[in-house]
């Protein structure tokens, strides 16, 4: 349809007004507070999983215990102690699954306060000096929020994270799991017990290879906008 003679064009939008500083630094501080509390609340969830797990896996192996005393030990005990250890590393698996996925959340919180640390820089070089937690949304910037104090170890950070306790305690259930199996399927304690440790030592390792994985993908697939070194 072709438009009528002498009808206006439709005049273009219009472009929006700078804001004043105040009112960045307020929109910032909002944006800065709601990251907060999502950081805290997931925190807060992950934690309170851990202790549902490890509360329902000392509950779960006193019923084991328990039982094996009535029962003498028998075939219906071995039965019912190797399905309440699946049990428990069934919740345990999910459980690392979560606090795996909450680490990456955790930094993804980390990094997005620090690009905003770095705006209220940009904003007002004077308050950088009283910044303790960085203000540079990379690798460096993340250690420095994560640690004030001059520099830590990558070990110490990681050997004791969560993901390590849950890797640890996961592969604790693999070896009592697997090699109480093998006991029941007639295997000789010589064979069960080298087999289970292997197993879980080689859980282990694959858990931390696949979070060291997963933390340098981060890197990778995550530009920076304010580096360290600009």
């Amino acid at each position: 349809m072709s438009e009528e003679p002498g009808a206006s064009s439709p005049e273009p939008p219009a472009r929006p007004t700078e804001l004043s500083p105040s009112v960045r630094a307020q929109l910032l501080a909002t944006e800065h507070w709601s990251l907060l509390a999502s950081r805290s609340t997931t925190q807060g969830e992950v934690l309170t999983r851990i202790s549902m797990f490890l509360t329902f896996t000392s509950a779960s192996l006193l019923s084991v215990a328990l039982v094996g005393n009535a029962t003498q030990f028998s075939d219906a005990f071995r039965a019912f102690a190797l399905t309440v250890l699946s049990i428990d590393l069934v919740v345990g698996l999910l459980t690392h699954v979560r606090v795996m996925s909450v680490g990456m959340e955790d930094l993804m919180y980390v990094l997005a306060m620090n690009r905003l640390r770095a705006a209220y820089v940009d904003m007002d070089p004077g308050i950088g000096p009283y910044l303790m937690a960085g203000a540079h949304d990379d690798e460096e910037g993340a250690k420095r929020t994560y640690y004030f104090l001059g520099v830590r170890t990558d070990f110490s950070q990681v050997a004791g994270s969560s993901m390590v306790f849950m890797g640890f305690v996961n592969s604790a259930l693999i070896a009592l799991l697997l090699g109480s199996a093998l006991l029941t399927a007639g295997l000789p304690p010589v064979v069960a017990v080298p087999v289970a440790v292997l197993v879980a030592l080689a859980f282990f390792g694959t858990s931390l290879v696949r979070g060291h994985r997963r933390y340098l993908a981060v890197w990778k697939n995550h530009p920076p906008v304010s580096p360290s070194t600009h």
